[in-house]
């Protein structure tokens, strides 16, 4: 899942950013209203991290643009707000849920798994395919009920075909969904996630398989189990 932390206080915000990527999360940073505005204009978010008081702009004024975009990530207002009235109207705005700062990072983890849990968020439950079963709270794989280790970019890149059963998913999706803007991973870093991850499947005796489209993505499909 790939999360925007719009945060001005550079040093928090790299302090979530790092907490988040320790958990699997692909994270990009915005220090202003402008370049968050930026960010939503070229990305697509599974969730926002959003602070109110930022020096170009109140912060929920980011949400009036996801609405106009026809996107609506989960948003929780990172605050040092905590007035019932700031909160109130947050809410009425659209805000999902509030973390007062100072807060704990185990606090943070929590109320964003929440968030994605609620429905239309995309941290729901257990996804089942086949013999799999990805929990995603954990986040951990089970093959017909036997778990299998994974490493956390396998993982991510396990759940976004899962969210995308027998349909092709392009290679520039599954980067956007494993990397932020700052990170450069390698020209070929998707085609070893998935080769690693088709042994891994095939290891756990697995009838679900990664199959490669060339030139367009990836389709993961069961009853073929991979050779």
């Amino acid at each position: 899942m790939r999360i925007l932390v719009v945060e001005d206080e550079r040093d928090l915000a790299e302090m979530i950013k790092a907490s988040l990527e320790r958990a699997g999360y692909a994270v990009d940073l915005a220090h202003t209203l402008a370049d968050a505005a930026a960010s939503v204009r070229v990305a697509t978010y599974d969730a926002v991290l959003l602070d109110r008081q930022l020096p170009d702009g109140e912060g929920l004024t980011l949400l009036k643009l996801l609405r106009e975009r026809g996107e609506a990530p989960p948003v929780m207002a990172i605050t040092a707000r905590d007035a019932l009235a700031d909160r109130v109207q947050g809410l009425d705005r659209g805000v999902d849920d509030y973390l007062i700062k100072p807060f704990a990072f185990e606090e943070m983890h929590a109320r964003l798994r929440a968030v994605l849990r609620r429905p239309g968020g995309l941290g729901r439950g257990v996804i089942e395919y086949g013999d799999l079963a990805f929990d995603t709270t954990a986040p951990q794989l089970a093959v017909e009920g036997q778990p299998v280790m994974l490493s956390r970019r396998e993982l991510s890149v396990l759940e976004v075909l899962l969210r995308a059963p027998e349909r092709v998913v392009t290679r520039e999706r599954l980067l956007e969904a494993l990397y932020g803007f700052d990170s450069e991973p390698d020209s070929n870093v998707i085609e070893v996630h998935v080769s690693r991850l088709r042994r891994r499947l095939r290891e756990a005796g697995s009838a679900t398989n990664i199959r490669v489209v060339r030139g367009v993505g990836y389709l993961l499909r069961t009853g073929e189990p991979a050779p």
